[in-house]
């Protein structure tokens, strides 16, 4: 019986050794291939753990128009609009939907055909503005998403909808889901950026509601970088504080928190210590960032002049290339202007100017740095405009109210398809095939990160929360 008992014990010796060993190499193939897998507290961002299946990008820049983009005058070419220029919107195409208060008491609705030439551009022949002339010669690597709408009718709510998957706010935008989902692929730098710029034309505000982390840990927060001498503000030691003595005050105020923590339990406390560590490590990255005089002469020159004007739209279409390039899960950009209620002609030849060279070098750039593929990037505003003129309509004057029936955005790299996808009629006026609601758009957006949209969630006040709210669905025709 001894001999049995001692034999059984010596088995579960060895099976004990033989699963340690595998343990353990299972545990050093882990750090080779994660290296964060056992970073100290501190220096981890709290998040969910890897995708829940491959990602087809790593890194998102999001060049939000702000204001709502003509796609009449840019995208959507509709030669019945120039033929029936000055007639009145059929009803039957109409249908009674909804309108702005700024054209409800309008008894005429007159079609405004663009004032602007339209011409094909690319293998494919897709139909590009006379005002794009850059974005025509990188026409082939886009997905136009001409099916695009969504239920908000005013800029507020369908600006924050676009960012937060909820018309009101207080919900986590896009950036800080992805930074709560996937974390930052640089312990130096946030996970996600916000850049802010404005155009010649109407511009309509941003908040800070926009990149808010909602309910979720204020880590998760989008940092905005600013166009003066700090790029981002109170990132600084104070004057006459030292490098080590900024050290030994955030060691001792870690340790206060820790105590803190200990007591009351609050996980913000946690957040509040891994925000100073996070603010101490920029201190190095942010300035080299933000620094373009190591930028080769041909990339300037292909961004254009304005790139090297801090708050530009074009300056920040290059940073947000060095930020995304260095490990930034989420850049997002605000480029406001494009509010074209009145002289839209005038006005957004402006609005193309600032945007349309930028938007077209980010994407070259990209290309040839071998990023575009794993990088996704996306161009568009809140809804779209109408067919019909509000106000007083001549040949070469108009103005286009809010559409959110239907509107054009693109997306480009990240394992998207070139080409276009959806129709709308030949009014510009509703959808005809493959719609894409907001909803879908997130889904698609998380699903390209190799995040399933279902159950990236957070359970706040009793409910479990995700981007998508209750609604959503993958588009895999948009998918490579």
């Amino acid at each position: 019986m001894k001999e049995i008992i001692e034999h059984r014990l010596s088995m579960n010796r060895r099976r004990f050794l033989y699963r340690a060993g595998l343990g353990i190499g299972s545990i050093a193939l882990g750090s080779l291939l994660i290296p964060d897998l056992f970073g100290s507290k501190d220096d981890e961002m709290p998040q969910l753990g890897l995708p829940h299946f491959a990602p087809r990008a790593k890194r998102i820049i999001y060049l939000f128009q702000n204001g709502a983009p003509s796609q009449l005058d840019l995208f959507d070419y509709k030669p019945l609009l120039q033929q029936m220029h000055g007639q009145d919107l059929p009803e039957s195409v109409r249908l009674g939907q909804r309108l702005t208060g700024m054209t409800a008491d309008q008894k005429k609705f007159p079609l405004a055909g663009t004032y602007f030439q339209f011409n094909q551009y690319g293998q494919a022949r897709q139909w590009i503005s006379e005002l794009l002339p850059y974005t025509a010669k990188v026409v082939d690597d886009l997905c136009f998403v001409k099916s695009m709408f969504t239920e908000a009718i005013n800029h507020d709510p369908a600006l924050t909808f676009f960012q937060t998957g909820a018309q009101v706010g207080n919900r986590p935008s896009m950036g800080s889901w992805l930074s709560y989902g996937l974390g930052s692929e640089n312990k130096n730098l946030p996970a996600f950026c916000v850049l802010l710029s404005k155009g010649k034309g109407n511009g309509q505000g941003v908040y800070s509601k926009l990149w808010s982390n909602g309910f979720l840990d204020s880590i998760h927060q989008g940092v905005q970088f600013s166009s003066g001498e700090d790029p981002v503000l109170y990132l600084n030691d104070p004057d006459g504080m030292s490098k080590s003595e900024r050290r030994k005050m955030l060691d001792k105020l870690a340790e206060l928190n820790e105590d803190s923590y200990k007591e009351f339990g609050d996980p913000e406390i946690s957040t509040k210590i891994r925000q100073y560590e996070m603010a101490y490590r920029m201190q190095t990255a942010v300035p080299e960032i933000t620094d373009t005089s190591k930028e080769p002469e041909g990339t300037l020159k292909l961004y254009g002049p304005e790139c090297l004007v801090p708050g530009t739209f074009a300056a920040n279409c290059l940073l947000a290339r060095k930020l995304s390039e260095s490990g930034v899960r989420f850049v997002q950009l605000y480029h406001q202007g494009w509010d074209g209620h009145s002289n839209l002609p005038s006005e957004i030849k402006g609005q193309c100017k600032d945007a349309d060279q930028a938007s077209a070098a980010l994407i070259t750039d990209l290309k040839q740095r071998g990023l575009l593929d794993e990088t996704l990037v996306i161009w568009g505003g809140e809804f779209g405009r109408t067919n019909y003129c509000q106000g007083i309509l001549t040949k070469e004057n108009y103005g286009r109210d809010h559409h959110p029936r239907c509107f054009t955005i693109w997306m480009a790299g990240g394992g998207v398809k070139p080409g276009v996808y959806g129709e709308t009629d030949d009014f510009g006026y509703n959808i005809t095939r493959d719609p894409v609601h907001v909803h879908d758009f997130h889904a698609t957006v998380l699903h390209l990160m190799g995040l399933d949209h279902e159950k990236l969630t957070f359970k706040h006040q009793g409910r479990r929360y995700r981007l998508t709210d209750v609604a959503g669905k993958v588009v895999n025709g948009l998918m490579a």
